[in-house]
């Protein structure tokens, strides 16, 4: 299959950064926290450097850099040209789509409203709220309701205060519809599955979320009482997807012109390597700089919320592992295809939930419990993979 997506590994080695993801995470969470026990001051200025709309913060200036950083070097890493050409492999790529899309959203939406708004409602603790931005262009007064919430004054910021769950159950919706990081070519590699069925998913994924990243993020949002207007989701969208995509392209374009491919692949893509990741911890520290207390007060909040993302993730990846069997792919395709809906793509998430709630928000939280469990949870489902490759015909 022709080659969509140049990585700086060529999909057969991890760099100091992603084999080790975990650790950086979970140092950058110990530092977060110590930020915000020792210099509070430090994390709320940065913050403060937002783009405002009717007195709500909407975007915040150091996370939009940092993001920017995170996205763009995935993707100019997609040959978008070759898209066309996926249908040389229908069925993984149609089975794929249709568990990111038709599947994974709603059963993520039901396991973490079952766990957290009943099962783990009372750890939570059922009285506990949360603060998040108002909804762009709401005009609203104070003691308004708007969803599950009621506008307060804070300071001399309106804000929406919403039960803590619900702010949780936010997070894990927007991880549930961001589907297949960049990261999923290792796995895809360790498991010694078909690069180009998993380069392929990057790219279409990656075009998917432009058109439904924002009508499902407003749909079940809105069925969860999670108050966001469709304008903040597409707004969302535009900054975090459309605007790195578009520069990627075009960039790419550009250098591969200039330079030319070689130049671009072994000097270009090799000087972005870490760039995704260590925006991606920058980034980690700022939100749990403002989540230290919450955390130190509570720190079995990180179990509640990660028993349903990790039921969810195994869920997704049996699901996709069986029909891929039933629909008798080789075990080149079906490896890449269970774990493509398996993983996230944690990246827009964060960036989605930190625009529209705002860094302190328990949605916020929740997207980066996502990052934390993510990395250990999919080596081990390539263990799986390679345990149970017998299960499957080796033909490509």
């Amino acid at each position: 299959m022709t080659q969509l997506c140049d990585t700086t590994f060529s999909t057969k080695s991890m760099s100091i950064f992603e084999r080790y993801l975990s650790l950086w995470v979970f140092l950058c969470i110990i530092a977060g926290i110590l930020l915000g026990k020792f210099a509070p001051n430090v994390a709320t200025t940065l913050d403060s450097m937002s783009i405002n709309v009717n007195g709500a913060p909407v975007v915040s200036i150091p996370i939009a850099i940092c993001l920017f950083f995170m996205m763009y070097p995935i993707m100019v890493k997609i040959n978008f040209a070759e898209v066309v050409k996926a249908g040389k492999a229908a069925k993984p790529v149609t089975l794929t789509l249709i568990i990111n899309w038709l599947i994974k959203p709603f059963t993520m939406y039901a396991i973490a409203t079952f766990f957290l708004g009943t099962l783990f409602l009372q750890f939570i603790g059922p009285d506990a709220t949360d603060l998040i931005k108002l909804p762009i262009g709401a005009n609203l007064n104070v003691g308004d309701t708007y969803g599950s919430g009621v506008v307060t004054l804070v300071g001399d910021t309106k804000m929406l205060e919403i039960p803590l769950w619900r702010s949780y159950l936010a997070g894990c919706i927007l991880l549930g519809i961001a589907p297949c990081t960049a990261m999923v070519l290792v796995w895809g590699y360790l498991a010694k599955g078909n690069d180009g069925h998993a380069l392929v998913m990057v790219a279409i994924n990656s075009l998917t979320m432009l058109f439904l990243y924002g009508p499902l993020g407003g749909f079940l949002l809105g069925i969860g009482k999670c108050p966001v207007p469709w304008q903040a989701l597409l707004l969302s969208i535009a900054v975090y997807v459309a605007l790195p995509l578009a520069c990627g392209y075009i960039s790419r374009k550009w250098i591969i012109k200039s330079k030319g491919e070689t130049w671009f692949k072994e000097k270009f893509l090799h000087t972005l390597t870490p760039v995704t990741i260590i925006a991606l911890l920058i980034t980690l520290i700022l939100l749990f700089s403002f989540k230290g207390e919450v955390i130190t007060n509570n720190p079995l909040t990180i179990v509640w919320i990660a028993i349903p993302l990790f039921l969810q993730t195994i869920l997704i990846f049996i699901l996709g592992y069986v029909l891929a069997k039933w629909l008798k792919l080789s075990y080149q395709n079906a490896a890449p295809t269970a774990m493509i809906g398996a993983s996230n793509h944690f990246e827009v998430a964060i960036a989605t939930s930190a625009m529209l709630f705002g860094l302190s928000s328990g949605a916020a939280l929740a997207t980066v419990v996502g990052v934390l469990i993510e990395v250990p949870l999919m080596l081990m489902l390539v263990r799986i993979c390679l345990k149970s490759s017998g299960w499957f015909n080796q033909k490509n």
